[in-house]
């Protein structure tokens, strides 16, 4: 059939199959180019003959020779998924930042002016922080990839083989083409976006698709009236979703990228936007750059001027730029990072990119879905209820005669029935089921909405049960049953039983309604025309139930400071029912549609204010969180579809899990192997730990080198010497860095973790501001002391080495006043590690000058005297920083 043929005189529905054709037969790679959504509602109504016909295929599938054609053309049948990162893509990411480029060039400045060993030093530093983030992201990476590698990759197909022989076999998915026949059956993912053919019993699971809990009835049939979207089509099934119970037989009309999973795979692949963590480390970099850019010229002007030694004043710059730059901060974060997701690995957390531990820290608000986040992911019968909304032994009795014994795939309905009946409580209902045998059954069809066994009793009379939709049972029925009596089902007692399905429906209960027969004239066999006459017995109602750990875990996360905010694809009606049985007064429930009409500002508005939001399409979500971003807040995602991809990519730390769908598992920053609030808390806690020991070494670090380096400006203009050459400068920076290697072990306080921590680079400023200059009124209090007290001013050596010390000695301490609000050593302790680090630097750095190595480096023994003045000082700086750190700490915080 030719495109011209279908041309004339087309109807709506052969528009749609012209729209195909041409989409199919584009020679350009056709795959990239999905029809649009109107086409597919138009070919969910397309008679399937006419269908099979337009796509070049007929029931026993495609010659295997026009497989291979097809499949040349279109390309496989693969999503878009990130690139793996090759070793020297890891080692570029890491390496590239500001930061390590500065100390480089510091390195590359150092070798041209003739300081090898300061060259060596700074690019070792570099190798081994780029080497120690590359390791352990290289590992969590790995390991990701080992959860994706789990994924099913092959499917059912009909095939016409070259001989002419049909065929049925597996075959792997990436080698399917539009116009494919396959066959679904329990467990299977839909390979493509297909047209059902045949089907029996057949439920689809697309909430990784749509967010709906609930399993979807889908068939053959064509719909008599329009659909409203894609997915509400009975007769189509999407690429992402998966087969829960029965069979069917599709034809496959979009693959790869073209298929709804793949366009909407393409949107969520690519680089990742900045997050809350990696803007504060830029913006602190650049911070230290501009105090680099003001102090080091400045330093060196002075000293060329004053010393007329310019090469001199070059070398001493640029120890002074080295010694103003927190060389060790790439390593601190990577031990930080790295110590951070090892304690996750423990709680069977991946790490897929280190600074996601600490957007934990930083994040205020966790928006996440509801399936299988709130609730279990599983359906159980909650009630078994009579006529009157009663508990009633007798309809599970029913329910589970007709559950146990229809012989169709048993969906996660049936399975519910089965495992509510086979509870201690319910022990006599087995020995009371025991005397039934079946005879019949009449199957579930998409027409009628129900499923009828009939069972033989041990008397040789029959009983025929039937469950199904409320509204077709109701149908045939004319009697109800209550207790041991009954009566007749008038429109005054449905009005009641729809009252009753309104109520349970409001609630968040899918409601299944039971009806018997007893039948007077038992016979071999049964139809449709025997479920008549039936007496209504009572309702069964199903939840996909809460989890019992969520409430604990909600109420934590605020106390922690962290707003729960829902967003979810299902039912409003359901989502108001989970959120109140784990205690999130839901409020305004908003609607997807009402997302869509809002502006930007005013979306942002209602992100702030509302907690939960229902019947969400995947870019709405995504639309939240940048919302909630533009407002300042550090957004966490939790989630597990393709639905939830942008959303997960969009956040400052995304979280999926491992039985995710593959697109959701690469956009998340980390893998949970338990779907579970009460592991995120945990994670919340360890990114606050690591944020403090971060930002303890950043405002230790810059504040004591702004100090030493005000220190350096000053005694450079009125002394006739360096104040210390710049093989002192580095060594002492070095040991001093040395010391801080220990804070990520380091304890901190419970006070500070129990608010979310985020970047505040105008608090850290001050803060440098404040604590900075104390320490260079007791460098000036040691250059007056060598100067005045111990006539250094005619011994370089002598005057360096005191200021070597005290500078050491003063910058180790101010690490156990400043690592916490409270009184060090007293109301908080370091950890043991930085305790020991503390005194090893201390004593080294004190017996440096009677060594061989101060000899090299230029200094003179420090005489006796000097000891107990450098301890009165250093006394003395540690409750004036206290103090000041105190006032700090009550006006603007930690």
């Amino acid at each position: 059939m030719t495109a011209r043929e279908i041309t004339a005189g087309e109807t709506p529905s052969q528009t749609a199959r012209l729209r195909l054709l041409r989409w199919f037969r584009r020679p350009a790679a056709p795959a990239t180019a999905a029809i649009s959504s109107a086409t597919v509602l138009a070919l969910g109504r397309t008679p399937p003959a006419e269908l099979l016909r337009s796509l070049g295929t007929s029931l026993d599938g495609l010659a295997e020779s026009e497989a291979a054609r097809r499949l040349a053309s279109a390309g496989p049948n693969l999503v878009a998924r990130e690139r793996p990162q090759t070793l020297p893509r890891e080692i570029l990411g890491r390496a590239r930042n500001p930061l390590n480029f500065l100390l480089l060039a510091l390195a590359g400045v150092s070798w041209l002016t003739g300081d090898a060993r300061a060259a060596i030093v700074i690019a070792l530093m570099v190798v081994l922080s780029v080497s120690l983030s590359v390791v352990q992201e290289h590992r969590s990476n790995k390991a990701a990839a080992e959860l994706r590698a789990l994924v099913k990759t092959t499917a059912t197909v009909r095939r016409v083989a070259a001989d002419g022989t049909r065929t049925v076999r597996e075959v792997p998915v990436d080698a399917l083409v539009p116009g494919d026949v396959v066959q679904l059956a329990a467990g299977d993912l839909v390979p493509g976006d297909l047209r059902l053919l045949a089907t029996k019993d057949l439920h689809i699971n697309q909430s990784a698709l749509t967010g709906e809990a609930m399993p979807v009835e889908k068939s053959e049939v064509v719909p008599d009236h329009a659909a409203g979207e894609a997915f509400d089509l009975p007769n189509f099934c999407f690429m992402g979703s998966n087969v829960l119970s029965g069979t069917g037989l599709g034809v496959i009309l979009q693959t790869g990228p073209a298929t709804y999973f793949g366009k909407l795979a393409d949107s969520v692949i690519g680089s990742r936007v900045e997050t809350s963590f990696d803007k504060g480390i830029t913006r602190f970099t650049w911070l230290m750059i501009r105090f680099i850019g003001v102090m080091v010229p400045a330093v060196f002007l002075i000293n060329g001027l004053t010393k007329g030694d310019w090469l001199e004043a070059l070398l001493f710059a640029t120890a002074v730029a080295v010694g103003l730059t927190p060389e060790m901060l790439p390593m601190i974060v990577t031990v930080n990072l790295a110590k951070g997701a090892i304690a996750m690995a423990r709680k069977r957390v991946i790490v897929k990119r280190l600074n996601a531990i600490q957007n934990f820290g930083a994040m205020d608000v966790l928006c996440t879905d509801k399936t299988g986040t709130l609730t279990q992911d599983r359906i159980i019968l909650q009630y078994h209820l009579d006529f009157e909304g009663e508990e009633s032994t007798r309809v599970l009795e029913y329910a589970f005669l007709n559950s146990r014994h229809q012989s169709g795939l048993k969906n996660l309905l049936d399975e519910a029935v089965v495992q509510h009946a086979a509870r201690p409580e319910h022990a006599a209902l087995a020995a009371a089921c025991a005397g039934y045998t079946k005879v019949d059954e009449i199957p579930f069809d998409f027409q009628r909405r129900r499923l009828s066994v009939v069972l033989s009793r041990a008397d040789g009379s029959h009983l025929m049960i039937t469950k199904g939709a409320v509204e077709e049972v109701f149908a045939v029925c004319d009697r109800y049953m209550l207790g041991d009596s009954g009566g007749p089902l008038d429109p005054t007692h449905l009005d009641d039983a729809k009252r009753e399905m309104e109520k349970l429906n409001g609630e968040g209960f899918r409601v299944v309604a039971v009806a018997f027969r007893d039948i007077a004239a038992p016979k071999a066999a049964y139809g449709v025309a025997d479920e008549a006459g039936m007496t209504l017995v009572g309702y069964i109602a199903f939840l996909d139930p809460p989890k019992e750990s969520v409430a604990a875990a909600i109420v934590q996360l605020h106390r922690s400071g962290v707003a729960v905010k829902i967003l979810t694809g299902d039912n409003p009606v359901i989502t108001r029912t989970i959120c109140r049985q784990v205690g999130l007064e839901p409020g305004r429930i908003v609607l997807g549609s009402e997302v869509e009409a809002m502006s930007d500002s005013q979306l942002a508005e209602v992100a702030e204010t509302a907690c939960v939001f229902a019947k969400m399409a995947p870019a709405q979500k995504a639309r939240i969180i940048e919302a909630l971003q533009h407002r300042g807040h550090v957004v966490g995602f939790m989630g597990d579809g393709i639905n939830d991809g942008p959303a997960l990519k969009a956040a400052d730390v995304g979280i999926s899990v491992d039985t995710a769908v593959d697109i959701a598992k690469e956009s998340a920053d980390i893998i949970l192997l338990e779907k579970s609030l009460a592991v995120l808390g945990d994670g919340i806690l360890e990114g606050r730990k690591i944020f403090g020991n971060i930002t303890k070494y950043i405002k230790m670090g810059a504040s004591s080198n702004f100090g030493n380096m005000f220190s350096v400006l000053g005694a450079s203009i009125f002394l006739p010497f360096l104040p210390m050459a710049p093989i002192q400068v580095l060594t002492n920076n070095l040991l001093y860095d040395f010391s801080q290697t220990t804070i990520p072990t380091d304890n901190v306080d419970a006070e500070y973790l129990s608010v979310p921590r985020s970047w505040d680079i105008g608090n850290i400023t001050k803060f440098v501001l404040f604590i900075g200059p104390i320490s260079s009124i007791f460098d000036y209090a040691t250059f007056f002391t060598m100067i005045y007290l111990f006539g250094a001013w005619d011994s370089p050596g002598l005057f360096q080495a005191g200021w070597f010390v005290e500078s050491l000695l003063t910058q180790t301490l101010i690490i156990h006043i400043i690592r916490t609000a409270r009184i060090p050593f007293f109301e908080s302790r370091a950890s043991t590690p930085l305790i020991a680090t503390t005194i090893v630097i201390c004593l080294i750095g004190a017996a440096i000058p009677y060594s061989a190595l101060g000899t090299t480096l230029g200094f003179h023994p420090l005489p006796l005297l000097y000891w107990p003045c450098v301890i009165a000082m250093m006394g003395l700086y540690a409750v004036l920083t206290h103090l000041v750190k105190t006032w700090f700490v009550r006006r603007w915080g930690m």
